[in-house]
Formats: C-alpha cells, structure tokens, sequence
C-alpha cells in the first residue's frame, strides 16, 4: 500500500508540475540580400523587444540557414515577436517594404518552426514614413537625472510656422512607435498622420514631443517602483527630466503654452503607467494624461500612491484598456476609475474606456488615438480645456541677412527683446524695446533664438541669418 500511496503522489506530482517545452525558430526562406554573415536577432515580448540582444542572436546550421531554439517555457505561453538585423531599422518587413503584424507563438510540445522572411526595412530605400512635420531635436539628447542620452521627436502642427501662435504640448513615451514605422519594434501609431487630419478638419493640434524608450532602460524609467523580475525604480528620475530638463528647452525654444491646462503625458503599456504617475505626481505640470493599456500589475505600490495623493488640481485622464489584453489589466483599469472616483475626480475628469475584442498593441492604441485626443484637448471640456491664444511673434524675412522685421502682438507696453545663440548667450539685449525692426547685420551665420517679454507674457521665435 505504502508503495501504491508513493506512486499516485508521484503521479499526481507531475500531473501539477507545469508542462514545459521549447521552440526552435529555422530561417527558411530569407531575402537574397541579406548579408551572409548576418548578424541576425529575434525580438520580442519575451526580452524587452531589444532588437540586437547578443542573446538572442541566431546562428546558421550545416545547412547554411539561420535558427534559434528558446528557452523552455510553460505550455500555454504565447508569446509575440519579430526578427531583425540588429536594429529597429533593419526590421523584416512586408513583400512591399510595407509593416507586418506581430509573429506570434503558443508552447505546447518541443516543436520546430519554419520561417519565411520576405523584405527588411532597408531594402527599398524608404528611411522614414515620420510626415514632413516630423522632425528630430537630437539623436543624443543628455537625460542629466538619469546620465543617459535619448533621441526626441518632435511634431509642430501644420501651421506652425505661418500663424505666430503659441500651442499646447503632448509628451510621449515610446518615442520610436510614436511617427515612424522605420524606428517602430511593433507598429507605429501613426499620430502625426492623424493629427495632420485633425488640423485639416479645422481642430486645433498640440506640439507632440516623443522620447524614445531606452531599450534595456525602458522598464526602469517607466516606474518608480521596482519589480523582482522586471527592474523599475527610475521613474521619478524619468518623469525629473521631462519637467525639469526637456520641458525648459521645448519651453524656451518653440512657442507653447506653458500652464498646466495645456500640457499633457501619453503612452501605452508601461508607458501607460508611468504618464499616470507622471500626471498625478506632477499634477503642477500636468494637467491632462492619456493612459493607455496601463501596466498597474507591476506594482502594487501604485494603489498607496493614488491614496495617498491629495487632489490639488482639476485633471484629465482618459484610460483605457481591451478586453482581450489578458491578465488583470481590464480589472486593474476599472478598478482605478473606482478608486479616482472616490478620491473625487469627477465624469468631467475622468473617462475609462474598454474595448471588445482589443488586443495589446499598437493597432489597437493607433485607431483609438484621436478619439483620446479629441477628449482630453477639446476646448470645451471644461476642466483642463485649452486657453485662448496670448501675445505672438512673427518674422520676416526668414532666413534674413541685414535686417529682422517683427511682428509682435498682444503686448500693451514696449517689451523686453533678447537673441540668443544655440548655446544660449545672449548676444543682443534691449529693455526697452518698441519698434518693429532689429539690425542683424553684425551676426554670424547660423541659427538664433528671439526671446520677446513683456507684462502679458513671453513669445519666442527662431529666425536663420545667412
């Protein structure tokens, strides 16, 4: 009997041990062109979609063909991916060049799978889908809170330079999936498209400043608390650069409107998280967050900051989530409405959303964009809505040479004029300024910053002296 009890506990023991097995990946079918000694990388869910990880590097069988076996994971795991050459921008594409959806994978037994790869994105030459509006601050902009360098986007609405208004800003995380499928790891977003749309139709459209994620950092930034397996611990030092640092230059180089009503924080996912936190910490600086498929499992730290944050200032939030994200997201979600509700945030303050049938990524987050958008900016929402333009600049001709002529409105008294270099020194300074016309002659070449203040406020224009 003690032999029989032995072996149904050994029986039901692996019955309960969860069933593991691995996958091997075997490049079938790649493009003629893609180099013989590679390198060539898997990406995914799986490693923080690092498209160059040396750990997942594939390797070329007798047969002359990349492959890859991952580690053994629970059956039932599914998991999503994408091959690349080490690079974002050498990602496999469509026949056409065009973006492909996610591959995706379910563990069940030891298995083998045969992979055709049809283009890479550098195959055919196109370098950017970004829209001509887009444009790029720097490639290797100094996170000081951090001791990193990120690269930033920048998106001004079509009439930027010809009206001589000053405008709302979006920061964005995530910045490679923001505007360009070139730079995207899982789709873009394509919100320069539909926010060039929008300005068409007669809406008013925010400066959007993206930041790219930092790739192995990206779980440490996006949330303030750590997470045993995940990392995170970094988000104030992240969120500490977007106020302190990024939001003084975007403030002081572009004209935006600086209050709080004005300014909002977007992402997906973690990045979902860390514009809550961001918003709700900095309720000061922000006054509007969109928060998509928010990462609230990470941490369950997140809950005692909600507590134990007091409401100071009107905001608007907009969540929202899809019904097929999997795990506790959808309930997480509706349980933050309760929770923000009970802190006070009222239906003009809050809207949370959950979609059938909607899964997390990028096509999700792109066709729920601008109906996001168009809640949290609309200028008749109320709390939070959009102030009415103050004083402008305008300048001509631009790019100049001898002489800069002015435009200037809104002010009632003559005006504080300054012109700075890129590096900032002050080369020009006049208190007491009331014409219309500034000598340039005595510049160098190259770019200036013009700084106009006076008791309504402050604009600032940039104008090239050839």
């Amino acid at each position: 009997m003690k032999k029989i009890a032995g072996l149904i506990g050994l029986i039901l023991l692996v019955v309960a041990w969860p069933v593991q097995s691995q996958v091997t990946f075997v490049l079938e079918t790649i493009p003629s062109y893609t180099p013989e000694a590679g390198p060539v990388y898997i990406a995914g869910d799986f490693n923080g979609w690092n498209p160059g990880n040396p750990a997942q590097a594939l390797q070329k069988n007798s047969s002359g063909k990349w492959w890859i076996t991952l580690p053994a994971r629970n059956a039932g795991t599914v998991m999503q991916y994408k091959f690349t050459r080490g690079s974002w921008a050498t990602v496999e594409k469509g026949a056409g060049g065009e973006e492909i959806a996610n591959r995706t994978y379910s563990f069940s037994i030891p298995d083998t799978v045969p992979i055709t790869i049809q283009n890479w994105a550098d195959n055919n030459g196109v370098t950017t889908t970004a829209a001509k509006n887009v444009s790029k601050i720097s490639e290797n902009f100094f996170m000081p809170q951090l001791n990193r360098t990120r690269r930033i986007w920048l998106y001004l609405p079509p009439d930027y330079e010809t009206s001589g208004k000053s405008y709302p800003v979006l920061y964005m995380h995530d910045g490679q999936n923001v505007f360009d499928s070139y730079t995207a790891y899982a789709g873009e977003w394509n919100v320069d498209e539909s926010l060039n749309e929008l300005a068409n139709e007669g809406h008013e459209v925010p400066i959007v400043v993206a930041i790219d994620n930092g790739s192995s950092h990206r779980m440490d930034e996006y949330s303030p608390w750590p997470n045993n397996q995940y990392g995170g611990g970094e988000g104030d030092q992240y969120i500490d650069f977007i106020v302190n640092t990024l939001k003084h230059y975007i403030d002081s180089a572009y004209r935006t409107r600086k209050d709080r009503a004005s300014t909002g924080i977007m992402g997906s996912s973690m990045g979902g998280l860390i514009s809550m936190y961001g918003a709700f910490k900095r309720p000061d600086i922000f006054g509007k967050a969109g928060i998509f498929s928010p990462s609230y499992w990470f941490s369950s730290d997140i809950w005692a900051f909600i507590r134990n944050t007091e409401k100071v200032h009107p905001m608007r939030a907009y969540q929202i989530v899809g019904s097929s994200e999997g795990g506790s997201m959808p309930s997480d979600m509706l349980a933050m409405q309760d929770t923000l509700r009970k802190y006070g945030y009222g239906d003009n303050e809050l809207k949370s959303k959950v979609v059938a049938g909607a899964q997390h990524n990028e096509l999700f987050w792109r066709s729920e964009f601008k109906e996001a958008f168009l809640w949290l900016f609309s200028e008749s929402s109320g709390i939070g809505s959009i102030p009415k333009p103050g004083p402008y600049l305008k300048l001509f001709p631009n790019p100049t040479q001898n002489a800069l002529y002015l435009n200037v409105e809104g002010f009632t008294e003559s005006v504080h004029l300054r012109i700075y270099n890129i590096m900032g020194t002050i080369l020009t300074d006049l208190e007491h300024f009331s014409g219309n016309r500034v000598e340039t002659g005595s510049l160098p070449s190259g770019k200036y910053l013009i700084k106009i203040s006076g008791k309504e406020g402050e604009v600032t224009g940039w104008f090239v002296k050839e």
